[in-house]
């Protein structure tokens, strides 16, 4: 766990920025930080998740899975939702998070959905039964939250930071 120096507050390893006050949280040692050459397209990555970070250029968000350590990366799709797969499920979530024990954690099926609208993330949950919380604030179902980089999303109690590029 980080302490926040700001709040006091414990925040999970590998958080960027406290989910309480949004002050930055320091560095661990062996985290390193993304490195772009300004001569090429091609991203410099080094640490501990270094193999497990997309290099395509364009993406517009990642999410830093904060209990593996995984980041997802989008590039392609302005629209897409976040979910687990079930047996017999007519609609499937574009991103299956289940790898990531989403069933244990209380994701829906169908949770959330993330948008670029005009530049801008935009998160909204599903009518999920477990909810979609930004920074620990409960968003009302179907209301669309902007999401901004460092935010800490949680989809039931899978917690993941956003990175926008």
């Amino acid at each position: 766990m980080i302490v926040c120096q700001n709040c006091k507050s414990q925040q999970p390893d590998g958080s960027i920025f406290c989910s309480e006050c949004g002050t930055q949280l320091p560095l661990i040692n062996s985290a390193q930080t993304q490195k772009f050459s300004p001569n090429t397209d091609q991203l410099q990555i080094s640490g501990p998740y270094a193999n497990q970070i997309p290099k395509q250029t364009g993406t517009w968000i990642s999410l830093h899975l904060l209990d593996s350590g995984n980041i997802l990366a989008f590039s392609e799709q302005l629209e897409f939702t976040l979910g687990r797969l079930s047996d017999n499920q007519p609609i499937e979530p574009d991103v299956d998070l289940s790898p990531f024990k989403a069933f244990d954690n209380g994701v829906s099926r169908l949770h959330a959905v993330i948008k670029n609208i005009e530049g801008s993330a935009i998160l909204i949950d599903l009518g999920s039964s477990n909810g979609t919380y930004v920074n620990g604030i409960r968003i009302m179902p179907n209301v669309e939250q902007r999401l901004r980089h460092g935010d800490i999303v949680a989809l039931g109690k899978l917690k993941m930071q956003v990175v926008l590029s």
